[in-house]
This record gives structure tokens, C-alpha cells and sequence, in this order.
């Protein structure tokens, strides 16, 4: 089943590349494995998948240990300040930073054990109540204070789209999302620059591509609805 649905996946991702004028080249795909088993995940990695997201730092730091070290593992869940000292050396980004506070604690961690960490910044678009994330207002100052610090580095933006029946309604978050790399870009902030746009998940991946997006996280897509029981 995986691999059937990567190529359909993979099918959709080429297609809006195409009517977006881009390049297939300029889309990273992030197969979001959480609460999936390892068998499953092999099943990706062995149809191709290198990059994988997942939500909790504890899922992630045991498929860490079990699969292969040539894995990029995404945190994309929201990250809590006690539980980011697991991964700061174990992942190749993090999706999900909404404060300075967990930055600074990032950076803490990161300078122990002597990394870098890709971090991008985790953008409320649509302000829904449920979601983490900042404003698009509050941003910019938020990039701005991030800059400075020395084992953090900014690559770019994250935003969670509302679910909709219609996925043609989120294109204005997707819009936005990408007039605010823009906006910041043009700032010449020492140390900042975004180049990568997180955004677009199952339902409106391909509508996120046409947009802009950079990396997407497909999930059902791929693996089939979540297991929330185990």
C-alpha cells in the first residue's frame, strides 16, 4: 500500500510542480510517520523516502534508534522546552519553534552538544484558537531576536493550514506565508534567511506547491489515517 500511494503522491507532487512553472527539484516531500510502525516506515524508505516527520520527541527518538542513519528526521509536532535536550542532535529540523523562549532553549541545548540546529519558524496564518504558532504581525520581531543566537539557525517558515473540504481555500494562507519570507528576506537580517516554506499536508499539498511551498507533509497520504490508540 505505501508504495502505491508514494507514487501517486509523487504523481501529484510532479503535476503541480508542472503547473506552477517549478521545478521537482525544489520540493522536499516529508513522509509524517507518527504513531506508524517501523515496518511501515521501511516500506517508504525502501520505495525511496530519506526524509521523515514525525510529532513527539519520544516516537522519534525510538525510530531513531531502530532505522537507518541515512533517515532526515523532521520534528513537526510542537515541542515542548523539557524534551527538546532528545533530539537537538538527532534531527535534521525543526518545524515547530513558535517562541523566542523555546529557541533560546534550542540554543542552550544545541551549544551542549556542540550542533547547529535548522529551525523554522511556526506561523499562526490563519489564527485558529487550536493551533500553535505566532502571528504574522509578531513575526518579524521574533526572526529578528532569533537571529543573534550563535547553534539556532533560521531556514525559513512553517504554517498548519486549516482542514477544509476545499483545499483552494487555504491558498491564501500559503499566500501569505510566502509574502512574509519575502518581507523578511528584504530586511538583510544578519544570519536569516528563509528558503524553506513548510507547508501543505494530505489534503492540500498540491495547492501549497503552486504557492511556493518548499518541503510538504503528507501523512494519510501515504501511510492511511493515523492510529491515535496506540
Amino acid at each position: 500500500m505505501v508504495r502505491e500511494n508514494l507514487k501517486e503522491v509523487e504523481e501529484h507532487i510532479q503535476e503541480a510542480c508542472r503547473a506552477s512553472g517549478r521545478s521537482r527539484d525544489e520540493v522536499t516531500l516529508i513522509a509524517v510517520s507518527k504513531t506508524k510502525p517501523v515496518s511501515m516506515l521501511m516500506e517508504a524508505y525502501d520505495s525511496g523516502i530519506r526524509v521523515f516527520g514525525e510529532n513527539k520527541v519520544q516516537e522519534l527518538c525510538d525510530k531513531y534508534e531502530e532505522m537507518p542513519k541515512d533517515i532526515q528526521w523532521h520534528m513537526i509536532g510542537h515541542l515542548q522546552t523539557n524534551k527538546v535536550k532528545y533530539i537537538v542532535d538527532k534531527v535534521a529540523m525543526i518545524h515547530s519553534v513558535d517562541s523566542v523562549h523555546l529557541a533560546e532553549v534550542i540554543q542552550k541545548e544545541a551549544a551542549k552538544k556542540q550542533v547547529t540546529v535548522p529551525i523554522l519558524i511556526e506561523v499562526n496564518v490563519a489564527e485558529e484558537e487550536s493551533k500553535f504558532g505566532i502571528t504574522l504581525s509578531d513575526a518579524l520581531a521574533m526572526v529578528t531576536e532569533i537571529a543573534g543566537m550563535p547553534n539556532v539557525r533560521i531556514e525559513g517558515l512553517m504554517t498548519i493550514a486549516p482542514f477544509v473540504e476545499n483545499p483552494e481555500e487555504n491558498r491564501k494562507y500559503f499566500k501569505a506565508l510566502k509574502q512574509l519570507a519575502v518581507d523578511i528576506n528584504a530586511k538583510n537580517i544578519d544570519n536569516v534567511h528563509v528558503r524553506t516554506l513548510s507547508m501543505g499536508m494530505t489534503n492540500d499539498y498540491m495547492e501549497a506547491i503552486e504557492e511556493g511551498a518548499t518541503m510538504v507533509r503528507v501523512g494519510t497520504g501515504i501511510f492511511g489515517e493515523r492510529n491515535y490508540n496506540i
